[in-house]
């Protein structure tokens, strides 16, 4: 009996240190919990810190403004400083410099205000977009076309990548080359500058009207003329034409089906101006450029093409049907012909300005047709120069 009394004291003492250390061990878990909570808790709030401050300073660093006070895009004076969200600078961009993709620049130049009243007083302008492999022998005599007219032009340049233009500060081709890519003539990469020039004129909302040229380009009519006619025209001037012969028919891909039908197919000339609506509808585009680009290969030209489809196909009502650009075809060949300085008379320029056949314009009918001319070698400069107040007032 007193064996079995002590067994259960034992018991009863075993059980008690049992639960005792149960309590132990409860609360050492629960104190080493609230530890590496508070651990935990401290590192996260560092780890956001960071992150926030991270942010806070890269938002900064995005907004600097450059060397130039409209512009924000690579700066190093904060954007508080100089309002880089000022309408000015939204409206205007006075840097053409940027580091856009090509899908970046059309999605950016394709949006359109829904307000129709704009918040500023707006002066249209007339952008001329100058597509060329390298120098432009005509600056001179373009630089007199322009003096003195600075508030209703832009000038955009797309120029080899590598290639620098050398112009004065003074002049209006200073500073006025975008970013560009390599073009190789009769592929798409024609097409691709065209809607590259479009893109950047589009991003100034003053831009209203949109014209190619070329390096051997001419104006034949002063600014004032050319403008009038421009600003004032309800149509866009784009040669659009159905060609049945193999150099227009002949050149149209069955691969295209079923989103460009034969009948729809049209050719027309490179040289083209437009209105501001009709620019943003072709820089919007992907379907039918990526079509072109795919299966319109040589001897399919798309600079010849692609345009002149598009718009007969969704745009044609807003189209003149007909280019204000001259060119001499009369040689033959794939290339138009080339005048030199000896070619140039007063009677020449004379004949561009008014040949003797009428064209539509608006509604009526004028014996104004071409405000420029293509395609002139170099050595035109200095009798053109000669003739540019005498002939064609400038």
């Amino acid at each position: 009996m007193a064996r079995g009394r002590g067994d259960k004291e034992d018991a009863e003492k075993y059980s008690g240190l049992l639960k005792l250390v149960q309590i132990l061990s409860f609360l050492v878990v629960f104190v080493a919990g609230i530890i590496i909570g508070l651990a935990t808790s401290a590192h996260m709030n560092t780890y956001f810190s960071s992150q926030a401050q991270l942010f806070s300073t890269s938002t900064v660093t995005s907004f600097q403004v450059s060397n130039s006070k409209d512009n924000c895009s690579q700066a190093r004076t904060p954007c508080s400083e100089l309002d880089c969200l000022s309408m000015n600078v939204f409206l205007h961009p006075t840097n053409l410099t940027h580091k856009l993709s090509d899908d970046e620049l059309f999605w950016r130049a394709s949006l359109t205000p829904y307000k129709k009243e704009y918040p500023f007083p707006r002066v249209p302008k007339v952008a001329f977009m100058f597509l060329t492999r390298g120098p432009l022998p005509f600056m001179p005599l373009w630089e007199r076309f322009f003096k003195d007219h600075e508030k209703y032009f832009s000038i955009y340049l797309h120029t080899p990548p590598d290639y620098y233009l050398n112009a004065s500060i003074g002049s209006p081709f200073y500073g006025r080359q975008i970013p560009s890519q390599r073009v190789e003539w009769g592929t798409v990469s024609l097409a691709g500058a065209e809607r590259r020039l479009l893109a950047n004129a589009l991003l100034d909302f003053s831009n209203e009207r949109f014209v190619l040229l070329s390096e051997s380009c001419i104006p034949v009519y002063n600014f004032q003329t050319v403008y009038k006619y421009l600003i004032g025209s309800s149509y866009s001037f784009v040669e659009s034409y159905d060609d049945p012969t193999r150099y227009g028919r002949g050149r149209y891909n069955r691969k295209m089906l079923p989103h460009i039908k034969l009948y729809q197919w049209r050719k027309g000339s490179q040289w083209f101006e437009m209105q501001r609506s009709v620019a943003t509808y072709i820089v919007s585009d992907t379907k039918y450029y990526d079509l072109f680009k795919k299966y319109c290969k040589p001897a399919c030209y798309p600079d010849e093409h692609y345009i002149p489809t598009f718009l007969n196909m969704f745009h044609g009502s807003m189209n003149a049907n007909r280019t204000v650009t001259w060119v001499n075809w009369s040689m033959g060949g794939p290339h138009p012909a080339m005048h030199e300085g000896v070619n140039v008379t007063e009677g020449f320029i004379q004949a561009i300005r008014n040949n003797g056949t009428l064209c539509a314009y608006n509604a009526e009918q004028t014996s104004v047709c071409y405000l420029f001319a293509r395609k002139f070698a170099p050595s035109a400069l200095e009798p053109l120069l000669n003739l540019s107040s005498t002939v064609m007032n400038f």
